[in-house]
């Protein structure tokens, strides 16, 4: 029998669930007591949780990373999805639960992945960007094929940053046949390495947070810094094929307001931010849109303008 996850549920219906923390912060309510405000989450998606009355040794057992037990109800709250707890408890060996019961992966296994970005190399005809990718990959490519793209909003799963890359590639190829003056080498490359900064930025795919180098510098600065090494190790310096990299990874967030310290000023990467755009969103819409029955609105989702979404009947 397949058992339900956690935003499977109704609203009404109670929950007694495994699941994992995945944030956890602390409040102080209008009568003056504490609560934490748990982000729990299962391989169906995540979802919000107040800790009434909290002690330090609540705070203390339910950290992120950790396994509970959770029997509550499922209710709306300014227009989300949130879990009442009625009771909770961190789980123990005779629950037989683990880490990877409870988190969201990839749809694409680690090797077919990974063979559609070597592929995307391999048919790199400039060997200065081949080299640079390859080698910055091979680096990386542990964490890269584990990472999640983000914490939250869109990929934050599993190997979602991989998956994120060859979404990109597939509609980078696309895009490529269509307009033949794009340079095909510059544009793969630019998928590629334009989040990879995130391996160090990120603390890694479980209850992700950000390191105090994410928090401190961005993903964006951290990749600029890691292909001018590069250049180094392999004595491309003097390259334009470098500079044009770092442009296209300093760019790919689009605008100033946006986090991108500089606009587009190539084409390439004009097209790989709306690439970027796309398939972010997409997956955000895919997200939201699975657990809404037809002929009803989504949640609001804040990474969208907060708007709501409709999910026609046909």
């Amino acid at each position: 029998m397949t058992v339900k996850g956690v935003r499977q549920f109704e609203v009404g219906e109670q929950v007694n669930l495994p699941l994992l923390v995945k944030s956890q912060s602390k409040g102080i309510a209008s009568n003056g007591k504490p609560y934490l405000t748990l982000m729990l989450q299962d391989k169906s998606g995540e979802i919000e949780a107040k800790l009434w009355d909290a002690s330090s040794s609540d705070e203390e057992m339910y950290k992120p990373k950790s396994i509970v037990i959770v029997f509550g109800d499922i209710h709306h709250y300014k227009g989300r999805y949130q879990l009442k707890i009625r009771t909770i408890r961190v789980a123990n060996t005779s629950d037989h639960i683990s880490v990877g019961d409870l988190v969201e992966t990839a749809p694409l296994a680690k090797d077919e992945m990974m063979e559609t970005i070597t592929q995307a190399i391999f048919d790199m005809k400039n060997s200065t960007i081949q080299r640079m990718t390859r080698h910055l990959l091979k680096k990386h490519q542990s964490a890269f094929m584990e990472f999640p793209a983000a914490t939250k909003n869109h990929h934050e799963f599993v190997s979602g940053l991989a998956y994120h890359v060859v979404s990109m590639l597939n509609l980078a190829k696309s895009i490529c046949d269509l307009y033949p003056s794009l340079n095909r080498d510059l544009l793969y490359s630019g998928v590629i390495l334009h989040d990879l900064g995130k391996v160090i930025e990120l603390s890694g795919p479980i209850a992700t947070s950000y390191t105090i180098e994410g928090n401190l510098l961005g993903h964006i600065s951290i990749m600029v810094n890691e292909i001018k090494e590069a250049a180094k190790e392999l004595e491309l310096e003097n390259e334009e094929e470098v500079m044009v990299l770092q442009h296209i990874v300093l760019s790919h967030h689009g605008k100033a307001e946006w986090g991108s310290p500089k606009p587009p000023m190539v084409k390439e990467a004009e097209i790989l931010h709306y690439i970027d755009n796309i398939d972010a969103k997409m997956n955000m819409f895919d997200k939201e849109l699975e657990h809404v029955k037809p002929g009803e609105f989504s949640d609001r989702v804040f990474a969208l303008d907060n708007r709501s979404f409709y999910k026609p009947n046909f």
